[in-house]
């Protein structure tokens, strides 16, 4: 699926930075937006998050390096430089413009500035190592983060304005999920109020409403679906979109009022999809961050990000 004029015009206005180029008449309207945007050779990508005009910032999960992108352009530099040993895993942008990122088995949590690539707040949210922390879902209230080998979240209270507001505790997950060997929560997302999470479980294939202030799991009932090889996470209104890396798909789910449910309702594709693990929005279409697990990771290796829609 690829872009129309009437969506880039949708975009253009809640970005507020597009600028359409001039047509001959009767010619066809050109898109300025690329469909696959390379990212810097080698640089082991694994989250994406959008935020304000056209900017994107993906992370690494080799070096913690982060990288800043021009959707309309293309262009971009790196806003954080790596470390050895870091690693930067799920992000997201939160509606005051800061990136928070997932450290992987660093344990770690970190909260920039998207302007400078300052570090505003770090997390050692828990011993590195016996650790995955996986993704983050950032609410009204709180910052939650997955650990994809261990049953708990990891929540950072946040006070006015949005400001982190204490140290991060750690919220034992129970109820029905079940954490099995392997891969376990993985993407997250949070209703409108942040009183409920969405988790999905990568192994298993399940997804789960989890109550934000006590940590109780709910099995979604997903009408037969699985959710195999889940990764990122993206609520849109009712709509979840599930990225599911190793199949080189993302599963469109329409959630119930309750969460209590939700039908799958379309798979989308793309031919550049090259194992893809989360989506971030701008304006009517998504974009989809390959981290192509199954090829070497060299210097050399090209990584890019693909326009779905």
């Amino acid at each position: 699926m690829r872009r129309t004029m009437t969506s880039l015009l949708a975009a253009g206005a809640l970005a507020g930075a597009v600028v359409l180029p001039a047509t001959s008449a009767g010619a066809a309207p050109v898109d300025p937006f690329p469909e696959v945007i390379a990212l810097p050779d080698g640089f082991s990508p694994e989250g994406i998050s959008t935020g304000r005009g056209t900017a994107f910032y993906v992370g690494s999960r080799t070096d913690g390096s982060i990288y800043r992108g021009d959707l309309r352009t293309g262009d971009g530099a790196l806003l954080v430089e790596g470390t050895p040993g870091g690693a930067a895993i799920g992000t997201e942008v939160d509606r005051r413009g800061r990136l928070w990122v997932a450290g992987g088995a660093t344990g770690t949590g970190t909260v920039y500035d998207t302007r400078t690539g300052e570090v505003l707040a770090s997390y050692a949210l828990t011993a590195p190592g016996a650790t995955f922390v996986n993704d983050v879902v950032v609410t009204r209230d709180a910052a939650y983060f997955t650990d994809s080998v261990n049953p708990v979240l990891y929540v950072v209270p946040l006070g006015p304005g949005g400001r982190p507001a204490g140290p991060a505790t750690t919220l034992p997950l129970t109820g029905d999920l079940q954490y099995q060997a392997g891969f376990n929560a993985n993407g997250i997302e949070a209703s409108p109020d942040g009183e409920t999470l969405l988790v999905v479980q990568s192994n298993t294939g399940l997804l789960f409403r989890v109550a934000a202030g006590t940590g109780v799991t709910t099995r979604v009932d997903l009408g037969g679906a699985s959710l195999t090889n889940s990764d990122g996470l993206l609520r849109q209104g009712r709509t979840l979109y599930v990225v599911r890396n190793a199949l080189q798909q993302i599963a469109v789910l329409e959630l119930a009022d309750d969460y209590a449910s939700a039908a799958l309702v379309d798979t989308l594709t793309d031919p550049d999809f090259q194992t893809p693990t989360t989506v971030a929005p701008f304006g009517s279409a998504l974009y989809a961050v390959n981290a192509r697990f199954d090829a070497p990771q060299t210097p050399e290796t090209e990584y890019t990000v693909v326009r779905v829609g």
